[in-house]
């Protein structure tokens, strides 16, 4: 059995490194102990409308407003591979979306496989 569990669709993370990896190449973005967000390339988007234009026009339109949104991508440095996205206020910090206990995955998995 392999250290490496699959998280999110385009994150594992290798428990035996303690390392968030790219699903997709096996990057290895940083400590699985950090947020894997700053392990990735991050590109902002301060004009959502850019991706997400609406159709009608005047106040109501349902499109993002640009002086309350933005859209922040991240992505593998390695293969490129858009890992996540989150919208968020202008000047709000990165969510740290995914804390795991390292620990007991390891005990779970790692310990798991030796008794075999």
């Amino acid at each position: 059995m392999s250290s490496v569990r699959q998280i999110t669709e385009y994150l594992n993370i290798d428990l035996e490194k303690e390392l968030w990896c790219c699903n997709r190449c096996g990057y290895e973005l940083i400590s699985a102990r950090e947020n894997y967000k700053k392990g990735c390339l991050v590109y902002i988007r301060k004009d959502p409308t850019t991706i997400y234009n609406s159709v009608l026009t005047g106040p109501f339109s349902f499109s993002p407003d640009p002086d309350w949104a933005m859209l922040v991508e991240f992505y593998c440095p390695n293969c490129g591979v858009m890992i996540e996205n989150e919208m968020l206020p202008p000047g709000h910090p990165v969510t740290h979306d995914i804390e795991l206990d390292i620990d007991k995955l390891k005990e779970k998995y790692l310990t798991a496989k030796s008794d075999k």
